[in-house]
């Protein structure tokens, strides 16, 4: 009965902390609520992208190449006369839908091990750290290059790769977050109602931490999406003809002298999703440290 009372009591103040971030979000971080709103907006286009997007991204019309703006091609067509405004549409689908693949895979690695090694502590901590530490000496976007040039170029091993090499600082941050929860009250008085272990860790350590877990992902998103066009750029991750701003990138090169107008357009969108999801990220940062 105390253990359902401190959980009620914690669950009511995480709730009440959550109002209090989103009300000093609203009024005092208005670069939070521009880059907010930047991406409710990205993701709205990425969900509708099948609506939006006037053009169907993969057809070739060689025909219709490199034709400047018009009603037919609102941003003109590229080398190929596909459509580059559907294509950068798509290619914002195509953007969050590997990255969360990719932030989704990397959590529940280094979830499951920072708590574990936070919680257990001893031989199992001190193994966990070595292991972490071996990860955290490697350059992990070479590491993840190498692992993709070993398999074979593509999405799936790009997802793979990126995911296995970058999940150790998180999983030593949340370790990190899990020592310091463990002594709270609520965890003692937990362990004095005879709960298991992998309740502990799961209902109430990952539910205590779970706000700066969320602001941390908010962060690394536009890191991944970075990494997934530089991967693409150089032929290591999304294959052509698929809509990915990193292929647009590597499609337009040859062009960039006599039409850059195909690089800045996918450059434009990168920088303007990766500036959004850093804005946001550091406004909840802020918000929860306040």
């Amino acid at each position: 009965m105390q253990v359902k009372t401190q959980t009620i009591k914690r669950l009511n103040a995480w709730f009440r902390s959550y109002n209090g971030i989103i009300n000093r979000i609203l009024t005092q971080q208005k670069a939070v609520v521009f880059g907010f709103v930047l991406v409710a907006l990205i993701i709205a286009i990425a969900i509708a992208a099948s609506v939006i997007a006037p053009n169907d991204p993969l057809k070739v019309n060689m025909s219709m190449r490199l034709e400047g703006p018009g009603s037919l091609y609102w941003l003109g067509t590229d080398n190929l006369g596909r459509c580059i405004a559907s294509r950068l549409i798509w290619g914002a689908r195509m953007s969050l839908i590997y990255s969360l693949c990719i932030l989704g895979l990397m959590m529940v690695i280094s979830i499951p091990i920072g708590l574990l090694s936070g919680y257990a502590g001893g031989r199992i901590d001190t193994f966990i750290m070595r292991v972490i530490d071996i990860f955290l000496s490697l350059p992990t976007f070479l590491m993840a290059l190498a692992i993709v040039g070993m398999l074979e170029p593509g999405v799936k091993n790009m997802i793979i790769a990126m995911a296995s090499v970058w999940w150790a600082p998180y999983a030593r941050i949340i370790r990190g977050m899990a020592m310091q929860t463990k002594q709270q009250d609520f965890i003692l008085a937990a362990k004095a109602a005879a709960c298991t272990h992998t309740q502990i860790i799961f209902r109430h350590i990952l539910r205590n931490i779970a706000p700066p877990i969320i602001v941390m992902a908010t962060l690394e998103i536009g890191s991944i999406i970075l990494a997934i066009a530089s991967f693409s750029f150089i032929g290591l991750g999304a294959q052509p003809p698929t809509p990915e701003w990193g292929i647009m990138l590597s499609d337009s090169k040859e062009f960039m002298q006599t039409q850059p107008q195909l690089m800045i357009y996918p450059g434009i969108a990168i920088i303007i999703t990766v500036m959004a999801f850093n804005l946001l990220g550091e406004g909840l940062k802020n918000a929860i440290q306040d």
